[in-house]
């Protein structure tokens, strides 16, 4: 499963990557640290992911604007926001954005890399 990653801290980032590959099969294919490079990435390369992981806070833009672009994306295509503030507001609005799962980075890492492990399979 080919995985492109929307987060703006280097250090968490990195270690996302090197999780998902070693505990769920997931290879990488890219990264932004911004709205507008997650979206212009997306726009060009529709069908090169299976797995979108988005942080809502970003170094410019948001989460939900890269959510609300890949509104048009095929069946298999997940899209999840790992965020800090996971909180039942944002949970609701990542939803209603078209996020298929929300997680809290602190406190459902697990949960998150066993859905991705799912997905995978």
């Amino acid at each position: 499963m080919k995985a492109y990653i929307v987060e703006d801290n280097a250090v968490i980032r990195d270690n996302l990557m090197e999780t998902l590959t070693e505990l769920a099969g997931v290879q990488t294919v890219g990264y932004s640290e911004t709205e507008q490079g997650a979206c212009f990435w997306l726009a060009q390369h529709p069908r090169d992911w299976q797995l979108l992981v988005v942080d809502l806070f970003l170094r410019q833009g948001s989460g939900l604007g890269v959510l609300r672009e890949c509104g048009q994306r095929s069946s298999r295509q997940r899209v999840v926001v790992l965020s800090n503030y996971a909180t039942a507001d944002i949970r609701e609005r990542c939803l209603a954005c078209g996020a298929d799962a929300v997680f809290d980075k602190s406190t459902e890492l697990d949960q998150f890399l066993a859905y991705c492990s799912r997905q995978h399979h």
